[in-house]
């Protein structure tokens, strides 16, 4: 943590650079769409009416639509979070047209408004703060504005992410393949899951052949996701009701796909069981490095002890991972001094390395910055970056 705190001084002194006048364009368009999906919902909802007032709201989904009820407020009326409206959106095309809105908004206001506006006039680039002891698991926390948190799934989330560009070359990043997976392999020591990993194979689409009992070249894209969503499900201590939820089947179904898994994987479930008594015994867990994660709440009642013990199997995987990207960020920013390059490390979004670099340097990061990820540590498992 020592070195990485000297490392973090560099990234954050050396900024990231954003083209200002296309996030201005992408806000122009951001508020166009806005416009168009607010017209929409009052065409729906038979009236003009403030999409960002949550009373309002509610007078027009609950009192005049009439629809279900799913959960409610504190204060006793109707909620209309994301998590309600997204339950809603399934049946109802308002909450769906709420939805993308509320989505479109929240990039307009935490992005492409505000990235221009943090700007240091002296650097011309942004200065993000990591916080490095912000996060239980050793994860770095980044705000002012947190450059962590940019939607990738979304189209109009990743145009923001072509905004960030480079002094005068390329913008590259690298990032670790599937590395909580590949931790769980390291740490349950699962001989189908070893194999996998050092079989080079898709691990979703492996998972898939094993669960659903298919030769691997039989797997549809349906199976494999249902396989991804088990694989990272299980990592975060889901069980049968939220897998239910993930991949709207029934949670009968959900159950026994998890118990096909555990068959096919029982060293997960072993290391699982293990994890778990271990936490209650000790009051904390431990990253493979010896990073030492405490759960207050582990032998506390009901939901905050059922947390305590999802915390307990997820934290050494992504507290593990979270130690691997910090001895890359040391082990790459002393080759750059030692190779004496102008290449300048700019971002670490958690599994990942942004870098800034000159054209004539970009071979050599090219072939060197992943080979430097995967040699920070030996796991039971090959690293890939």
């Amino acid at each position: 943590e020592m070195q990485v705190s000297r490392v973090l001084f560099e990234i954050e002194r050396n900024g990231v650079k954003i083209d200002s006048a296309e996030l201005g364009r992408q806000s122009h368009t951001l508020g166009q769409e806005m416009l168009r999906l607010e017209k929409r919902a009052y065409e729906i909802a038979g009236q003009p009416f403030n999409l960002n007032s949550p009373k309002q709201l509610g007078e027009i989904l609950f009192g005049q639509m009439k629809l279900p009820v799913v959960r409610k407020t504190a204060g006793g009326a109707p909620s209309t979070d994301e998590e309600v409206l997204t339950k809603l959106a399934e049946d109802y095309p308002l909450p769906q047209v709420l939805l993308e809105y509320r989505s479109l908004a929240k990039l307009k206001s935490t992005y492409t408004d505000k990235l221009p506006k943090m700007v240091n006039p002296r650097t011309g680039r942004v200065h993000t703060s990591y916080g490095q002891a912000a996060v239980i698991t050793g994860r770095l926390a980044s705000s002012d504005p947190n450059l962590q948190n940019i939607p990738v799934r979304s189209e109009a989330g990743r145009k923001i992410r072509e905004a960030f560009i480079a002094t005068d070359g390329m913008i590259v990043s690298a990032d670790y393949s599937q590395i909580e997976l590949r931790v769980m392999a390291h740490v349950s020591n699962d001989s189908g899951l070893l194999k996998a990993f050092a079989a080079g194979e898709d691990i979703h689409r492996a998972t898939a052949s094993e669960v659903f009992g298919i030769p691997l070249a039989e797997v549809t894209s349906d199976q494999r996701r249902a396989a991804k969503a088990i694989n990272f499900g299980l990592i975060y201590g889901m069980g049968a009701f939220g897998l239910a939820t993930n991949l709207g089947i029934t949670r009968d179904a959900a159950q026994s796909y998890i118990d096909r898994y555990f068959a096919r994987y029982p060293g997960v479930a072993q290391y699982m069981a293990e994890t778990r008594s271990l936490a209650h015994e000790q009051g904390y867990v431990e990253t493979v490095f010896g990073r030492r994660l405490w759960l207050p709440d582990i032998n506390a009642a009901g939901a905050r002890r059922a947390g305590a013990e999802r915390a307990a199997i997820n934290a050494p995987m992504q507290g593990t991972s979270a130690d691997l990207i910090k001895k890359a960020m040391v082990a790459v920013q002393q080759w750059l001094k030692e190779q004496k390059l102008k290449t300048l490390m700019v971002m670490q979004v958690h599994d990942e390395l942004v870098l800034d670099v000159p054209l004539d340097e970009l071979e050599q990061v090219k072939i060197n910055l992943p080979r430097l990820m995967c040699e920070v540590a030996s796991l039971r498992v090959p690293l890939v970056a």
